[in-house]
């Protein structure tokens, strides 16, 4: 019950003196901006239900030194089992019985994805859940369901402190690692507010929100500390010690002589406002290491305590297999938590790390299953490395995914059929055909690219295997759509029991809090 301890403590700090009680008194700003999130009823109620709940996990409060939460954006449980058969089959099994890196953590659960408006969400409001502790709207970023998408007006007043805020409150290292733009709505949502996800860069604005003073995200991850301590009055933060990831365009002015290295088009910034935001990085940061591809990259392997921020594309990065296959100077996400893990953990209170696999989302957006398996078996080999470089008696680490895909696994498939192939039943040993003739593969989407208008493509001479096949689908949309199921979470180190059940997705910040025991590091509601 801190939680509400604080609320009223805090209220207590001007009118009373309680000779019994010392509570370590924060800034008036600090408390505004904390309690919109204890008056928050969904930020509330899953406070409630963590407290209650922790009696399964004696002793574990405040063990975490370090959090690492890695979110498969898109990665719905039927991706979960189609990818451990796609990894076992490329590694010669049959492939069921499989496991990928993080099934096998000792504890696993269910997450209920819905936004307070959405019976099937989007990544902003979803991720803004997992982060913030309380529930709100699709497309906004960081506030409660207060404020109206796109209305900048109505973003006064209801932005809510994220995690990695709070992480930075309690003196910890922070970082962000993503294969999507940085500024996308996963990795935005920690360090960002806005009514509106898609303001990623000042040109994305409209003329309403630029006169209503709304900042763009690319701009609030630059001016991070300045909005800290905005936030946090008399409180000081020295940044995000790490951010790795694409989106470098919404960085840079839309003019060629700004384009970076790397570049492969003509203009490679968006900007509109001449500024040019990686500069302004590097001057707030004259020690810190600016880099735009894996060999620079590679070359800050050993940590040298100086912060570092990688732009790798213009846009998302590289699926994995393509980057793979192709010379695109992009590192693997695996490659980038390793990083990210190595010059976090010399800080001596700690981290907070965030890791997206953001592509599995834009995979299954086009129909292609082939990618989004692969990149979420990049995942897997991504928590595989975060858990060789952590020890289990001071580490959480979380894996779980912002919301599902309309994807499917179907039909009566043997054991050990190809996952991308055609469907050959128990004994058979061609191809099923449905009640028109034709064969069909095994996965599939409700909806999507992949639908034929006129009768359904015969696949008897296609390969469902190649990398480049777009599964078939039901209902005719120029992108496939998110599904509103529950996805999983599966835990290991300090807390981990915690996520047992089934439980709403805003419950995630507070599992995370209390492992760390954030808030009372960071004199927020501490008693003695």
């Amino acid at each position: 019950m801190r939680f509400f301890l604080f609320a009223v403590t805090s209220l207590c700090l001007a009118a009373c003196d309680s000779p019994s009680t010392s509570v370590t008194p924060a800034p008036v700003k600090q408390l505004e901006f904390i309690e919109r999130s204890l008056n928050n009823t969904w930020f509330q109620d899953a406070s409630k239900a963590v407290t209650k709940d922790a009696a399964r996990a004696p002793g574990q409060q405040g063990r975490a030194k370090n959090i690492i939460l890695f979110v498969g954006d898109g990665m719905g449980i039927s991706t979960l089992t189609a990818a451990r058969i796609f990894q076992g089959q490329q590694q010669g099994l049959s492939g069921e019985e499989n496991s990928l890196s993080f099934e096998q953590f000792p504890f696993a659960g269910l997450i209920k994805t819905y936004n307070v408006d959405a019976q099937v969400p989007d990544s902003a409001g979803t991720m803004s859940a997992i982060v913030t502790g309380a529930k709100t709207r699709a497309g906004v970023l960081a506030v409660d369901a207060s404020a109206n998408r796109g209305d900048c007006h109505t973003q006064n007043g209801a932005a809510l402190p994220s995690i990695l805020e709070i992480a930075e409150l309690a003196g910890k290292a922070t970082g962000i690692v993503s294969t999507a733009r940085i500024t996308h709505a996963t990795p935005a949502a920690t360090y960002a507010k806005s009514v509106e996800r898609d303001w990623e860069n000042d040109a994305a604005l409209s003329a309403e929100a630029q006169a209503a003073g709304c900042e763009d995200i690319a701009q609030q991850l630059v001016h991070f500390e300045t909005r800290f301590a905005q936030r946090f009055a008399g409180h000081q933060s020295n940044g995000i010690e790490v951010v790795l990831g694409g989106g470098r365009a919404n960085f840079l002015p839309a003019q060629a002589e700004f384009n970076s290295d790397r570049s492969h088009t003509g203009i490679e910034g968006l900007r509109q406002d001449g500024h040019n935001l990686t500069a302004r990085w590097q001057q707030q940061h004259p020690q810190g290491h600016y880099v735009t591809d894996r060999d620079a990259l590679l070359t800050l392997s050993k940590p040298d305590g100086a912060p570092l921020l990688g732009l790798f594309n213009p846009s998302h990065m590289s699926f994995e297999v393509d980057r793979v296959a192709g010379s695109l100077g992009e590192p693997s996400l695996s490659e980038m938590t390793d990083i990210a893990i190595r010059r976090l953990r010399q800080h001596e209170n700690g981290f907070f790390l965030m890791v997206e696999a953001g592509r599995i989302d834009h995979a299954h957006h086009a129909g292609n299953a082939y990618r989004a398996l692969s990149e979420t078996v990049a995942l897997s080999d991504a928590v595989a490395v975060a858990t060789s470089l952590t020890n289990t008696d001071d580490t959480l680490i979380l894996v779980t995914a912002d919301h599902s895909h309309v994807f499917t696994m179907a039909g009566y498939p043997k054991r050990g059929n190809p996952i991308l192939g055609k469907v050959v039943g128990v004994g058979e040993s061609d191809a099923a055909q449905a009640n028109d003739g034709k064969p069909y593969t095994t996965l599939g989407y409700a909806n999507g690219p992949g639908h034929q208008s006129q009768d359904r493509q015969d696949l008897s001479e296609h390969d469902t295997t190649d990398k480049n096949y777009h599964q078939q689908s039901l209902v005719p949309l120029s992108s496939e759509t998110h599904g509103g199921e529950d996805v999983a979470i599966f835990a290991s180190g300090p807390g981990a029991a915690l996520v047992s059940g089934s439980h709403e997705q805003n419950r995630i910040f507070h599992i995370m809090e209390f492992a760390g025991a954030l808030f009372s590091a960071a004199g927020i509601g501490k008693t003695q």
